[in-house]
């Protein structure tokens, strides 16, 4: 009876730890971490689109890009991925040269967690029927492509095409 009652005590105090604890509904840093790194593309109209995303930090990443055109500056986005308690959010917010906001000051595109698969993440934006994905293609190759409704399926398109650089 004793051991029993010992065990009981046990038993109990990890439920909290493996079943009070509420798990998102959707996707975790995790699954976008594999973003983390510097790259650089060239859209076939010629603009030049670096990126950077830092390392995971206990529940977000913090990336960044600057989009060049003839030379000059012609946009810049803020990136962060969150994790909340609806799941794993995607937040962009662009500002043209002068960092002048395009969205309203407490605005911002928020893209929802989808699905997730090794180095292959989808989000969608809040609200629209548009669809982000992000995936790896091959240790020096990560790719951002938009995605569209078309006959009941989704169709992806590379919208931008990175080459990892060195530091």
């Amino acid at each position: 009876m004793r051991h029993t009652y010992a065990f009981l005590l046990l038993f109990i105090g990890f439920l909290p730890k493996t079943f009070g604890q509420t798990q998102p509904n959707g996707g975790s840093v995790a699954d976008v971490a594999f973003i983390q790194g510097h790259w650089k593309a060239t859209t076939p109209e010629g603009q030049s689109i670096e990126g950077v995303w830092l390392q995971p930090e206990d529940e977000n990443i913090l990336g960044f890009m600057r989009m060049m055109k003839a030379g000059k500056a012609d946009l810049y986005e803020i990136l962060a991925y969150e994790q909340t308690e609806q799941g794993l959010v995607s937040m962009v917010k662009h500002f043209k040269p002068g960092l002048l906001g395009l969205e309203e000051k407490d605005k911002h595109d928020r893209y929802n967690f989808v699905e997730a698969s090794k180095d292959r993440a989808i989000f969608q934006k809040e609200g629209e029927s548009l669809r982000i994905l992000y995936e790896k293609r091959s240790s020096n190759q990560f790719v951002i492509a938009r995605g569209n409704l078309q006959d009941g399926k989704w169709a992806f398109k590379d919208l931008f095409v990175f080459n990892r650089t060195k530091p």
